[in-house]
This record gives structure tokens, sequence and C-alpha cells, in this order.
């Protein structure tokens, strides 16, 4: 598939979420999962401030909708994300069911960027999504938003 002008009104929502997360402290990582009408169903953002890192929103959604959906609403559901799944959420993503990841940047432009800017990598492998789960659709990244994302990883990394 391809992201079209919907695909990317919910984009422009997780960047919001991203936005959001950043300004509270947290890493700046946001999510939407949408249902197979359009609806938006849950969104959340990165909440790993306080220690616990697996508080990721992609992660939130794959909670969420395990206790929320059939497994048929899960498997037509679309998830829409700031930044490309770690291995954990796409893991977590896989396991429930749920159906397409959109993501507005790939987890290898966000390790280039940290990296030209002095970062170490994280703590855990950089790995595409569809390394983890390759079953999954997946979409991205999307390009008009990537200088949006990029800025809000720079701040961030900033702060330290």
């Amino acid at each position: 598939m391809s992201i079209d002008d919907a695909d990317r009104v919910h984009l422009a929502r997780a960047v919001v979420l991203a936005r959001e997360a950043l300004l509270d402290g947290d890493e700046p990582y946001g999510s939407v999962l949408v249902d197979a009408t359009g609806a938006v169903r849950f969104e959340d953002r990165n909440r790993t401030k306080d220690g616990d890192q697996t508080r990721h929103p992609e992660f939130e959604i794959a909670r969420w909708a395990a206790n929320n959906l059939t497994s048929d609403e899960r498997a037509t559901a679309v998830v829409y994300t700031s930044g490309e799944h770690c291995p954990m959420c796409s893991a977590a993503h896989a396991w429930v069911g749920l159906g397409r990841i959109v993501y507005a940047t790939s987890s290898e432009q966000t390790g280039a960027w940290r990296a030209s800017w002095g970062g170490a990598p994280g703590p855990v492998a950089a790995l595409p999504i569809q390394t983890v789960a390759p079953g999954l659709v997946v979409d991205g990244p999307e390009l008009s938003l990537e200088d949006e994302v990029k800025e809000l990883q720079r701040r961030a990394f900033e702060r330290g």
C-alpha cells in the first residue's frame, strides 16, 4: 500500500502527540489506533520519563486493543505512529493481531540523526518492524513529516 491523505491526517495527529510527550518531559513518540471505519479508537504518547521504559504508545495500543477489540477488529485496525516501532512494540503488535502500521519516520532515520549529533545507540537494536514481525503490513516513512519529527528528536537529544 501507499500512504494517502487520510493516512497523513492520522500521522499528523501522532506527531502532535509526540510533541505533547516532549513538552511533558518524555521522548517524542505518539501513536493513534484507527478502526476499519476510520474512527480513532485509542491514542497515546510516550510515558517513559518515570523509569518504565515499556510505556511506549505502540505497546499501550497493543494492550488496549487486546482488551477492547475483537480479533477481527484488531486485524482491520491501523496503527499510525510518529516513529517506527521498536522490536518490543513490533512484537506486541504482532502478538495481539493488529493490522497495518504506518509510520512518519523510520528507526534507521532516528538512529542516523542521533549518531550525527554524537549520540550512542540505544540499549535495544533498532530492527525494522518486518524483521521482528515479517507478516505485518507496514508503510513509511512519510517524507512530509520528516523535518518536524527530526526537530522533536533533536530537542529531546539536546535535553539529554
